[in-house]
């Protein structure tokens, strides 16, 4: 069974239209979710307002394409700076 399968995956291309398709798709979901998480948050991100979640996405845009898009250093610099702009808010 397995040995089908080895055989099959040498036969598909990875740039026909399906593949095509299918990753439109994903980026779509992906882009659907990211802007249900800014303007329907839940849990404790809740808690933070609209602008520093919009601050916060903007900034680390900005640093992903900065860096060569580096996607772990923009993650990080969105964090950071919600978590900044958050405690500025409700200081210890």
């Amino acid at each position: 069974m397995a040995r089908r399968g080895l055989l099959i995956s040498g036969q598909v291309r990875a740039d026909r239209q399906f593949f095509l398709w299918a990753g439109c798709v994903a980026y779509a979901m992906i882009a659907g979710l990211t802007v249900r998480i800014m303007l329907v948050p839940g849990g404790t991100l809740a808690d933070t307002r609209l602008w520093e979640r919009l601050v916060a996405c903007a900034l680390a845009l900005a640093v992903y394409f900065i860096v060569r898009r580096n996607l772990f250093v923009g993650i990080a610099t969105g964090f950071a700076v919600l978590v900044a702009l958050s405690s500025l808010r409700h200081p210890l």
